[in-house]
């Protein structure tokens, strides 16, 4: 079987477990925490269900990238983020290192664009990749081997995308979303498009044309009401659809052998769960190194790990410390 590589958009997964966890969520210390415990519980949901042989978080820099160099308005009117979730950010990030993950960021470039890069290199080096994450942008990664997956429910219910649901929810291929983008626009990223021009018009005309480019070359051919929009906005058309073309040629500074999750020590992981006070997450954890999955990836559960949870728990298989029992609902079906 091909090995799975699991690409997770790492900005996307922190504010999703911030707007979903209440936000009085605090440790022991009175620090809030809502946002790392909704990591973490998403975390070993996506390891149960997508069992990953690789593993990759990208995260966006706070350095401007090429595109906001380019254009000073992209992505401006997003809503401001609050304070308390940055605040966070090092208590998250420091809880996901805690399982070996490797992450990339920087550069210039947007977490997307190293998704991108990844991905394609995997896909050569014959993986099959899933790539977690709401952005539309990354749709135009989809292949026979490449699948896109939203979210929903703390990954409960994940929404998973191939070329067949791209055509089935958007009317035009994968490798169409960029010329979609350039048409029809995209709010969030503050990209007007082609004024006018909605979904159903951006579909029709590239599955008769396929692309921009092959349009503008054919405006003759085009209803005059949509000719005259697309004569307007020619050069944000264009400008619009390679704003949102994915990035691939971007060097990796992580390879592609780097991204090996296995032999995972859990101490790291059991000592960070400890300092949080996520007794739920720990639980959900330490059930999880005793299925196959867990025991193939992960390290034996050390004495010196045990000796934390309890000093009388020392000796002891994981399966004496927590009970094999149904875990209670947790908040994560907020998601």
């Amino acid at each position: 079987m091909k090995k799975h590589l699991v690409i997770v958009d790492g900005h996307h997964l922190m504010y999703r477990a911030y707007w979903a966890i209440p936000r009085t969520m605090k440790n022991a210390k009175g620090e809030q925490t809502n946002t790392p415990f909704g990591v973490a519980s998403m975390l070993l949901m996506i390891l149960k269900t997508e069992q990953p042989d690789n593993l990759l978080f990208c995260f966006d820099a706070d350095e401007d990238t090429f595109r906001h160099k380019e254009y000073a308005e992209y992505k401006a009117g997003r809503s401001a983020t609050p304070d308390d979730f940055y605040v966070q950010i090092p208590k998250t990030l420091s809880m996901i290192d805690s399982f070996g993950i490797k992450s990339v960021s920087g550069s210039g470039f947007e977490a997307d664009d190293f998704a991108c890069a990844y991905a394609k290199a995997a896909e050569q080096d014959g993986q099959r990749v899933t790539i977690i994450s709401g952005d539309r942008d990354l749709l135009q990664l989809c292949t026979e081997n490449v699948r896109v997956a939203i979210p929903h429910k703390g990954y409960q219910a994940a929404e998973y995308l191939g070329p067949a649901e791209v055509r089935k929810k958007y009317g035009v291929t994968p490798e169409q979303i960029p010329s979609y983008k350039g048409l029809v626009g995209d709010n969030s990223d503050n990209l007007p498009g082609v004024h006018g021009i909605g979904p159903k018009a951006a579909e029709s005309m590239l599955q008769q044309f396929g692309s921009i480019d092959n349009l503008y070359k054919h405006l003759a051919d085009v209803k005059p009401a949509w000719r005259e929009k697309l004569e307007k906005d020619r050069e944000q058309a264009f400008f619009c659809e390679r704003m949102a073309t994915l990035i691939s040629d971007i060097p990796l500074s992580v390879t592609l052998k780097d991204l090996a999750f296995t032999g995972i020590d859990p101490k790291p992981i059991v000592d960070n769960f400890s300092e949080l006070g996520f007794t739920l997450v720990m639980r959900r954890f330490l059930s999880m190194l005793e299925t196959p999955y867990g025991s193939e990836h992960f390290l034996p559960l050390s004495d010196d790990a045990m000796f934390l949870l309890s000093p009388s728990l020392s000796g002891k298989k994981v399966s004496q410390v927590v009970p094999k029992t149904v875990e209670p609902q947790s908040q994560m079906t907020l998601l």
